[in-house]
């Protein structure tokens, strides 16, 4: 078959290694001059199932209020007249219940697990590179209350399948000699060996130009997606500013620009865009920088190694599709990293981005047919695009081949009527 997948980033280039390996010919357009550089452009860099949690659960909930008003939280919500953030916000909060919180989770948990296997054996295949480190990425906590509930919390993943160890401050440093300098400030902590870092713009780049050269992909870079052509259950065509592009079947991975096109064409795909922030810079001093990915809970900031470099990644801010950023944005994301590494990096070569996450209420992304006969889905990936992207799109594939999945496709493809 011809086709059409819409979107370059991690998500949308994985799934057109995936169609094009089973034989299909695949064009991806992508808005940008080049791939990954719209939200996986610069992320935390983690490949996490550790991080399967569903964001919405009573305790989200109260964060989720107290975010407008406390303006310190690592999570923001900023007012504006925007009806669909408030549907999007009230069917978030649908799903704040114990029950859905564990249901949401077990899916993620089951997709992200397999995206990591489905992640390295791709790099097997092809020889890309991508400043990977395959060591498990530390989650600790500075208080003991708040390492004995997150504790609580990792337990539920090791029950259903994710290995971790509870962690005492001196065998987190015996681990990841980087923290040694802020051990004072740790309680404990959760070491996650199957978890692994990795600079997704990387990969991405490798693995687009491995799809063009190897595969046939191609990429019509800089053209923008301004509509489907649609004859009764089926799209005909995506109208681009290059003209109409005609196809058999066509993929809507366009992060947080999904929900948009969707909603155009009556298909209730509730994606909402989350601003990020990230800053990345070389290391300084080895002795001081990490060795493996981590997160400070507490402090809701996450970082990664990514060769010579340190990537520090926070905040979750509800601000519509807002990609800007001032030097304040980054203020508490730096003195944190100071915090944990004294001395390893040099702020006067950062590099600052902010980014749109393409987030679902569930905290779930949805993958497979839509609405129309050849119409499919592979979006709202949330916070967890990098480490679920690979699975998403192997899962994809095979959905579209109509063959049985090598995981349960329950609860991620698309319901919402």
């Amino acid at each position: 078959m011809k086709i059409l997948v819409l979107g370059a980033g991690v998500v949308g280039t994985a799934a057109a290694y995936y169609l094009a390996r089973d034989g299909h010919e695949v064009t991806v357009v992508e808005r940008h001059e080049a791939a990954a550089r719209g939200t996986s452009y610069s992320n935390a860099g983690l490949v996490s199932p550790g991080d399967a949690t569903a964001w919405a659960s009573p305790a989200a909930l109260k964060t989720f209020l107290r975010a407008l008003y406390d303006k310190d939280l690592g999570i923001k919500v900023r007012l504006r007249p925007d009806p669909y953030f408030l549907l999007w916000s009230l069917r978030f909060l649908a799903q704040c219940t114990a029950a859905r919180c564990r249901a949401n989770t077990d899916v993620k948990l089951r997709l992200a697990l397999y995206s990591r296997d489905c992640i390295n054996a791709l790099t097997e295949e092809t020889a890309i590179g991508y400043d990977e480190r395959r060591k498990g990425i530390l989650y600790f906590f500075r208080s003991k209350e708040s390492l004995a509930h997150g504790a609580e919390t990792y337990r539920y993943l090791a029950e259903r399948g994710l290995p971790i160890e509870i962690v005492d401050p001196d065998r987190l440093v015996e681990l990841e000699p980087g923290l040694a300098g802020a051990r004072h400030r740790i309680a404990g902590g959760v070491y996650s060996p199957l978890d692994q870092t990795g600079d997704s713009r990387r990969f991405v780049e490798q693995l687009s130009a491995y799809c063009s050269a190897r595969l046939g992909v191609r990429f019509m870079f800089g053209t923008d997606v301004q509509g489907l052509d649609i004859d009764g259950e089926v799209v005909r065509a995506v109208r681009t500013s290059a003209g109409p592009v005609a196809g058999d079947a066509v993929v809507i991975a366009m992060g947080p620009e999904s929900g948009l096109l969707g909603r155009r064409y009556r298909i209730d795909l509730p994606v909402y865009p989350v601003k990020g922030y990230t800053v990345t810079m070389p290391i300084e001093d080895e002795t001081h920088a990490p060795t493996m990915g981590g997160a400070d809970e507490d402090q809701l900031m996450a970082y990664s190694r990514l060769g010579g470099r340190i990537r520090l990644a926070a905040t979750a801010e509800f601000a519509g599709f807002d990609r800007s950023h001032r030097p304040e944005d980054f203020a508490k994301l730096l003195r944190t990293g100071r915090e944990l590494f004294p001395g390893a990096f040099d702020e006067r070569k950062a590099e600052f981005w902010a980014g749109l996450r393409p987030m679902m209420p569930n905290s779930v992304p949805v993958i497979g047919r839509a609405r129309y006969k050849n119409l499919y889905l592979d979006t709202g990936h949330g916070h967890v695009g990098w480490t679920m992207a690979a699975g998403s799109g192997k899962l994809l594939a095979d959905l579209v081949a109509q063959r049985r999945p090598e995981i349960d496709p329950k609860g991620l493809t698309y319901e919402f009527q």
